[in-house]
């Protein structure tokens, strides 16, 4: 049995109201080796039909994805979010600052749900935490995610950059690195 058996029902409300309510739609960014920047928005644009699962080979993460190009949404993209360039170089102003911004939510939101695992552990029972109770179970899942609404860069394979290293890799070894960003709804 965990720590937080004895008294629990006390120190669960505190959890619950940190749990955040999420908007459905959330940018995501794809850093891909292109040499235009139509090129970069070609290939982020197979990087996200990869993540709602156009390619049949690849399972749907995201529902839909709108990238900064689609005039003709009155829901997403631009209409949303504002102007977003379509693709930028990383190594520009508007590259470094998206770039920024991915890794800041991707960080960001490890930390948030690590938290409350860590709570989870300290409050729950191992039942409670079994039942998933505060979305505890749910918390673990997103510290360990891949992919998906925790995740806000991917590399031109579809595959989420979940740390520091993966992505300063991907910087040194990139000759001309784009990104691209989408809107997206999960």
């Amino acid at each position: 049995m965990g720590a937080g058996a004895a008294g629990a029902s006390e120190q669960r409300l505190p959890v619950r109201r940190r749990f955040k309510v999420f908007e459905m739609h959330m940018v995501i960014y794809s850093l891909v080796e292109a040499s235009t920047e139509d090129e970069a928005l070609s290939t982020g644009k197979t990087v996200f039909d990869r993540l709602v699962g156009a390619d049949p080979h690849a399972g749907a993460v995201f529902d839909y994805h709108v990238t900064f190009d689609e005039e003709d949404t009155s829901v997403a993209g631009k209409a949303r979010w504002g102007d977003l360039p379509t693709a930028a170089p990383v190594d520009s102003d508007d590259g470094q600052d998206m770039l920024e911004r991915g890794w800041e939510a991707t960080k960001e939101e490890f930390e948030r749900n690590l938290d409350r695992v860590k709570e989870a552990l300290d409050e729950l029972s191992d039942e409670e935490i079994m039942r998933d109770e505060d979305l505890a179970r749910h918390a673990f899942h997103q510290v360990g995610a891949y992919d998906g609404p925790t995740v806000f860069l991917y590399n031109e394979y579809a595959n989420g950059i979940r740390h520091r290293e993966q992505l300063d890799r991907l910087l040194e070894e990139s000759e001309e690195l784009w990104i691209v960003p989408a809107d997206v709804h999960f």
